[in-house]
């Protein structure tokens, strides 16, 4: 189907205030922090939130972000949140309004994850600084009123790829143990040449394939892109890991990996619900105020956690 009329209007509108990642390959990472920088917009409520710093890789503090969404003294699922942004830019904040939606969605507490960014910190340390507060999240979960034994990863696009990394990294390393992976139209294979949809959705739909080449040049050295915590795609065996939800959206240029992925998972007898959002562009999930499809997705994706994480 053609570009969705609401979503075409909020890419237009993007467009005129100036975030987008044209000229990017001239840019650097502190460039583009300013440039996509937005105002702020309103936020759900939810019972509480609180900062901390916990222990990251390396021995590292990093910052999260606690959610709860009652004030209930039975302990709640819990998701471990991994923010988008090709691991250079975004952080709790920029993902602060998607992760409130979700939170009320699925009643769960939520724990947003402020990982080291690239270049100044480039592979693995995002994806261990993510491991490490799966860890902490795990051991300290009572304390927070969750349940360690629900325990599931998300992320948007570089989250994405961080939440099915963190999986991949928690089976091969005897834990902890995830019940369930929801994966935002992911970022599965550091190699843009390698799937039709970095090519037929590379320009006029926000993300480029340019701007992709120029997120893996921040992030990974190519001697690692292979790697399956780089590129989870490459994995050999993806046997054992927790049920997963992948969505993509159509004019997304990471839609073809994506969906791959969640063949592979399928083929690996892993559970895993796939679902596309025609119409619609990278980036469209927390868009909820101005783009309807975004509800319905945000509605689907929070259906597969709650049914992921049940008791």
């Amino acid at each position: 189907m053609a570009l969705d009329p609401a979503a075409k209007a909020v890419m237009e509108m993007m467009e005129d205030n100036g975030v987008s990642f044209k000229g990017i390959a001239s840019m650097t990472a502190v460039e583009l922090r300013s440039m996509m920088q937005t105002g702020e917009l309103p936020v759900e409520d939810v019972a509480r939130t609180e900062d901390r710093v916990i222990p990251g890789a390396d021995g590292t503090e990093l910052p999260i972000r606690i959610y709860w969404p009652s004030t209930s003294d039975e302990p709640l699922p819990v998701v471990v949140f991994f923010h988008g942004g090709g691991w250079v830019i975004g952080g709790i904040d920029s993902h602060d309004g998607q992760v409130r939606e979700m939170v009320n969605r699925t009643a769960m507490v939520y724990v947003s994850v402020d990982y080291r960014l690239a270049p100044e910190a480039r592979f693995p340390a995002a994806a261990e600084d993510c491991y490490a507060a799966t860890q902490w999240v795990a051991a300290n979960a009572a304390s927070i009123g969750a349940d360690a034994d629900r325990l599931g990863v998300a992320g948007d696009s570089a989250g994405g790829n961080l939440a099915a990394v963190v999986a991949l990294m928690a089976r091969d390393r005897g834990g902890p143990a995830i019940a369930h992976q929801l994966l935002i139209y992911p970022c599965c294979d550091m190699d843009s040449n390698a799937w039709p949809s970095q090519t037929e959705n590379g320009t006029g739909y926000f993300l480029t394939k340019e701007s992709m080449d120029w997120f893996y040049d921040q992030y990974a050295d190519v001697a690692d892109r292979n790697n399956p915590y780089a590129s989870p795609i490459k994995a050999a065996d993806l046997s054992s890991l927790p049920p997963a939800c992948v969505i993509t959206a159509e004019y997304d240029p990471l839609r073809d990996e994506g969906e791959a992925y969640g063949a592979r998972l399928q083929e690996a007898g892993v559970a895993c619900e796939v679902h596309r959002y025609d119409g619609m562009f990278h980036g469209f999930f927390g868009m909820t105020l101005a783009i309807p499809g975004a509800v319905a997705a945000q509605e689907t994706a929070a259906a597969a956690v709650q049914a992921g994480l049940s008791a």
